[in-house]
């Protein structure tokens, strides 16, 4: 009877096996707005097996018919080098800039989160809405809506602190990014 064994069969090359870790990185895109552009975009994600974190869409310049489109996107150094060069490649794509990479980019994000309490909880929740910076743009006597803005991690960390405090939904925009300082993209 045949052995078997767990050994790889022989290879006349050497391969080497890497595990690189996967960063987060934020690309922004830009391009002539127009329609069916983003399901290429998407397209290019989907296609290929890259994961979209976040994404956000706005017209940025109405004379110009240009969009921005910004993409939160996770992967390998090898990976993000890629999605960028395709992107690149695309016809309606004018520009795209890996804002993670500038070294000097905001990001923000906008968030409504709404809490359902009573009691203690109420006054916890209305504490660490302050505390954040959030605004209460609905209240009822059972629940409130907070809007806030900032950082995902912020925003991540608002959502787990409403948790325990009767947390009963979230919207948030996906990110938006610009570069510090006077030049435009």
């Amino acid at each position: 009877m045949d052995k078997q064994t767990n050994e790889q069969p022989a290879s006349a090359y050497f391969i080497e096996e890497r595990h690189d870790p996967n960063e987060t990185h934020t690309l922004s895109v830009l391009v002539q707005n127009e329609p069916g552009v983003l399901a290429r975009v998407i397209g290019l994600f989907s296609g290929r097996g890259y994961n979209i974190e976040s994404l956000t869409v706005s017209e940025t310049e109405r004379n110009k018919h240009m969009s921005r489109i910004t993409i939160v996107t996770t992967g390998t150094p090898m990976v993000i080098q890629q999605i960028k060069n395709q992107l690149d490649r695309m016809v309606p794509v004018y520009r795209v800039v890996d804002m993670t990479l500038t070294g000097h980019s905001i990001e923000r994000e906008l968030a409504m989160v709404k809490v359902r309490s009573k009691g203690d909880a109420r006054v916890e929740a209305l504490r660490l809405a302050d505390a954040f910076r959030a605004r209460v743009i609905d209240a009822t006597t059972e629940s409130f809506v907070f809007e806030l803005t900032g950082n995902t991690d912020k925003i991540s960390q608002f959502e787990a602190l409403m948790k325990p405090l009767g947390l009963v939904e979230v919207a948030r925009t996906g990110v938006a990014a610009i570069t510090r300082g006077a030049d435009g993209m």
